[in-house]
């Protein structure tokens, strides 16, 4: 089957197969373990873990490209603006100075700035994988059993699984609406001039929303005539029961957010591994 961007595609391995709650479970304790550390060990350790788990599920990468893309954008600009302003939050934090090189100014490049930036970096990189694999491994009707039984309220929860679940469907729209406005001589390729290509766009964008209203109308009918939420709680059609191989991600999942809270409360006595000091 192709893979089409953020879709759910069936699939059957040790990921895919894992209940949604365990899932979600082990996307909140590795997100946690990553955000309240700054030891750049331990998020390394998440970091490849979590790549790992990515290559396992199988997910293709046209599935996720272009949220790669703007992941690599957004942490490339964090990077140089965290430097742009505060070059020297580095060397406040670990209270010394190591200058590889001067630029210009009060723009020095030290030791310390680059292992606050590097480690800064790679908590928001470590993040992406595990919650592409949660997203895009995930049942849309399993996702809302999963955050009811963790304690979200069904109403909620079918409103997030539905919105995730509307994405590819509002893709798809975009893409049969924009082929139908080219084949009427609508230009949205680069040739055209900016302010043409933008008016352009908006002569799709009118027909999505209006088309979107309409869908959106329609779910909404459909639910309060099937009596949706009349009930104080529900049942769940698509929920999977916990098996062994749920019990050991939970596991490793709580081992490495112990793992990081007591290296951090224990050994480095902060938040962040000071590598300068003997």
């Amino acid at each position: 089957m192709k893979a089409k961007l953020f879709d759910y595609v069936e699939r059957h391995n040790a990921i895919f197969d894992l209940s949604g709650v365990t899932k979600l479970l082990c996307f909140l304790l590795l997100t946690a373990a990553v955000m309240f550390s700054y030891d750049i060990r331990a998020i390394a350790v998440i970091m490849v873990l979590s790549l790992f788990f990515l290559w396992m599920s199988k997910i293709q990468f046209r599935q996720i490209k272009l949220m790669v893309i703007y992941v690599l954008i957004f942490l490339l600009f964090n990077f140089v603006l965290t430097f742009v302003f505060s070059p020297t939050y580095g060397t406040q934090i670990y209270g010394t100075e190591h200058v590889l090189f001067r630029i210009f100014g009060r723009y020095v490049v030290t030791s310390e700035q680059l292992l606050y930036q590097v480690t800064k970096t790679l908590k928001y990189a470590s993040v992406v994988p595990l919650g592409i694999i949660f997203f895009l491994s995930t049942n849309p009707s399993e996702l809302a059993a999963s955050i009811n039984r963790a304690g979200v309220n069904y109403k909620a929860a079918f409103a997030f699984s539905l919105t995730l679940r509307y994405f590819p469907d509002l893709i798809r729209d975009y893409q049969d609406i924009a082929a139908a406005q080219q084949s009427r001589g609508l230009d949205l390729s680069k040739k055209e001039k900016l302010g043409r290509r933008i008016k352009n766009i908006l002569n799709i964008a009118i027909p999505l929303i209006f088309s979107t209203l309409d869908r959106i109308e329609t779910i909404s009918n459909t639910m309060d005539l099937r009596g949706f939420g009349k009930e104080k709680k529900r049942t769940w059609y698509a929920a999977k029961p916990m098996k062994r191989n749920d019990f050991i991600a939970l596991g490793l999942s709580l081992i490495l957010f112990l793992g990081t809270i007591a290296i951090s409360i224990l050994i480095n006595h902060s938040k962040f591994w000071n590598p300068f000091v003997g």
